[in-house]
């Protein structure tokens, strides 16, 4: 008989396993609400600043307004340098999820080079994610089509137009206006960098570098709500940029024209100044280059063509060129032998063809191997008598040469407001003490040939051309000066500027400036002048100094021949001169490389040059309501 199983619930033990579970329940939901309110205060209270400013970059997006760069104008009101459209294609790179993928498809569509990766990868570099980068400027129509039909493949790339520095007339007048480049790396660490966001070009030579912070204005902002895509839904705020003022500059444009028409086969400097302001009318320095060229960077073979050239066109010989002075510097000699009572106008030195010092049989050669004969100050400036100067030399002695040249502003800067003027040099003996070379003493000889514009002394044309202004205006010297008013573009106010040093030169007499004066005049009106050529049948008389500097040394027996000499070791010509003689409106120095006698060479550019400028018919000049 088979016995029948009864299986009992057990109720309580049941209830027990739910009720554990229940609590397990409860206890997993407690930790999850705990969980989330604990998330909930992190996000709002701890990282609530954090996560607002997230949130709020990828919604809006600060752009930079860069301002219109500043214009230029000669005193004549015509435009040197200007600023016209140009297209570029920009990338944003946070948009960008594959670089080399989108730089080799765009390269497909637009002419792009290794040079433009390379150089956007450099500014890739420096650059935040969400600001657009260059890749090419200056598209062609034709590339802006094609990657206009092509935009939809292309998140995160697009053109933008600009304005880019444009200079009409070309390398006319580029030592004195400059260029504007790219911002390098190291221009980016002294820049204010957020004046400069949107922005790709700094002023980097002449007037475009010394006037950098008023031509380039000051950038604005725009605050914009974008999309996903990053492209702008709507502006909420916005400060607009302030442009650079436009200057306008002493400079004669047509003069300057002329004026490097003229030396256009030397390696030349001329500068032109108006003694009675300071104003630089012109400042040649040949040969030169197109400045557009490097505006939106310059091709490296290009570049390697201009800088290693033997004519060096990048070399600015107006500011930077340093010469011997030769004989136009015996007028300032000579006003220093009466201004230190060494000698009067009246006081006579024989020369007889050469110079030698007592005990010494060293002979110190004057240019005319048969000798002037008797010689005054007047007719040792007319003639360019070297001996005079020897004798006169040795007897100031080389502290009070030095003393008096440097008050024309021989051997120091002038201040002009173009950077990298060069200050030249006039030697001394404390001068010479500081040389790292083994013979530091300090002999007569070279006190002698100091007087004459040669030995250690050297000079720019910048330089001789302030002194001759000086001369001619009898001590009144006015710092040069290349840029005369500065406008604001929205107001169009003109704030007009003046030399910031200027000072009177005292000499103890006044009649020494005349004696000075006429020696100079009699050079080119004399009967004996070394320029006396160029003084023929003149509308008007102009004094001038004849300068031919030694670029070899001759040996004591030998005499010059330039037929015999390489041109590059020929002397070279140079020449000063101030006109009209009673109300001098234009005193200018000219050097020419290896271009032989002053006289020959140098003078009758000059006289060109002045001819040009105070001959020049009315009616041939552009009419100006700015002009100083």
């Amino acid at each position: 008989m088979l016995s029948t199983r009864f299986i009992l619930k057990d109720s309580i033990n049941e209830n027990q396993i739910f009720y554990h579970r229940v609590i397990i329940a409860w206890i997993a939901v407690i930790v999850a609400i705990l969980l989330i309110i604990g998330r909930l205060i992190f996000l709002q209270v701890v990282a609530h600043e954090r996560y607002t400013t997230l949130s709020e970059n990828n919604r809006l997006k600060i752009r930079p307004l860069p301002p219109n760069r500043g214009l230029i104008y000669d005193r004549n009101g015509v435009l040197l340098a200007n600023n016209r459209v140009s297209y570029s294609l920009e990338i944003i790179p946070e948009q960008i999820k594959d670089m080399d993928k989108t730089l080799n498809e765009l390269s497909q569509i637009i002419a792009i080079n290794e040079t433009d990766i390379a150089q956007f990868k450099k500014r890739l570099q420096q650059t935040r994610s969400f600001i657009p980068v260059p890749l090419r400027y200056r598209l062609t129509e034709e590339e802006k089509d094609r990657f206009s039909v092509q935009n939809y493949r292309f998140n995160g790339v697009q053109i933008s137009s600009n304005l880019n520095r444009y200079y009409p007339l070309g390398p006319i007048g580029v030592h004195m206006i400059g260029y504007v480049g790219r911002i390098n790396e190291h221009e980016l660490e002294i820049i204010d960098q957020s004046n400069y966001m949107g922005s790709d070009y700094i002023g980097k030579t002449g007037v475009e570098g010394y006037y950098e912070k008023e031509l380039h204005g000051k950038t604005g902002f725009q605050h914009v709500e974008t999309n996903v895509q990053g492209r702008t839904v709507r502006i909420l705020e916005s400060m607009p940029s302030v442009p650079g003022k436009n200057l306008y500059l002493n400079i004669d444009i047509d003069l300057q024209q002329y004026a490097e028409s003229l030396v256009a086969q030397h390696r030349a400097a001329i500068v032109a100044i108006e003694p009675n302001s300071g104003g630089v009318l012109a400042l040649v320095s040949m040969p030169y280059y197109d400045p557009n060229l490097f505006v939106d960077g310059i091709d490296v073979k290009t570049y390697r063509e201009l800088r290693d050239s033997p004519d060096r066109p990048l070399f600015n010989r107006a500011i930077r060129g340093q010469y011997p002075p030769g004989s136009t510097i015996k007028p300032f000699t000579g006003l220093a032998g009466l201004e230190y009572g060494v000698r009067t106008e009246r006081s006579r030195t024989w020369c007889r063809g050469w110079y030698s010092l007592k005990g010494q049989s060293h002979r110190y050669r004057d240019w005319k191997k048969s000798g002037h004969g008797s010689m005054n100050l007047h007719s040792a400036i007319e003639q360019s008598c070297d001996v005079y100067f020897y004798d006169l030399a040795y007897d100031l002695g080389i502290d009070r040469l030095y003393s008096f040249l440097t008050r024309f502003s021989f051997g120091k800067k002038t201040g002009i407001d173009i950077s990298g003027e060069l200050s030249g040099l006039i030697p001394s003996p404390e001068w010479k003490q500081k040389l790292l070379v083994l013979d530091k003493q300090w002999y007569a000889g070279e006190t002698i040939i100091a007087g004459i514009g040669q030995g250690y002394m050297l000079t720019t044309p910048l330089q001789l051309a302030v002194a001759t202004a000086t001369l001619s205006a009898r001590g009144q010297f006015k710092q040069p000066r290349v840029v005369f008013a500065m406008e604001e573009e929205e107001s169009f106010n003109e704030i007009s500027l003046v030399p910031t040093h200027q000072e009177t030169l005292s000499l103890k007499q006044e009649s020494y400036w005349d004696a000075a004066i006429g020696g100079m005049k009699a050079v080119v009106h004399g009967s004996r002048g070394t320029a006396g050529k160029i003084g023929l049948h003149s509308p008007y008389y102009l004094a001038g100094k004849t300068g031919t500097a030694q670029v070899i040394t001759i040996k004591q027996n030998e005499r010059y021949n330039a037929k015999r000499i390489a041109k590059k070791f020929q002397d070279h010509a140079l020449f000063v001169a101030f006109a009209p003689l009673d109300e001098p409106r234009i005193a200018l120095a000219i050097i020419v490389e290896n271009g032989g006698g002053g006289s020959k060479t140098a003078a009758p550019i000059a006289k060109q040059v002045m001819d040009y400028y105070l001959l020049r018919k009315p009616s041939l000049q552009v009419a100006t309501k700015n002009s100083p």
